[in-house]
């Protein structure tokens, strides 16, 4: 899969499916996978097995679950609006862009 345009504590809002309309921080990305983990977001239920050694109690546990990368658009921070993402060339460093306002999101690491 192509490089993701998303990454780590970015703000997107979910497009489609059942979470559809809400926003969260990227908490993690799995580009192999095109998929994301957003704060809040596809938030399923977990069984846990009590484990003494670890210190982990037993019940069930809530978490979320990474969702694809296609259902969800990228929050400027500038507008504050979901939008598309493009790049350009700052000297010879290459920065995101937003679509609607033309701002500088943040440079993009090597």
């Amino acid at each position: 899969m192509a490089g993701l345009n998303i990454q780590r504590n970015d703000t997107v809002q979910v497009i489609t499916g059942s979470d559809r309309d809400k926003k969260g921080r990227v908490l993690r990305v799995f580009p192999d996978e095109g998929r994301i983990l957003v704060e809040h977001v596809r938030v399923i239920k977990k069984h846990l097995k009590q484990n003494p050694q670890r210190r982990i109690q037993g019940g069930i546990a809530e978490q979320e679950a990474p969702i694809p990368v296609s259902n969800v658009m990228l929050v400027c921070p500038s507008c504050n609006q979901p939008t598309r993402v493009g790049y350009k060339f700052e000297g010879d460093v290459k920065v995101r862009i937003c679509k609607k306002c033309g701002a500088t999101i943040a440079a993009k690491k090597k």
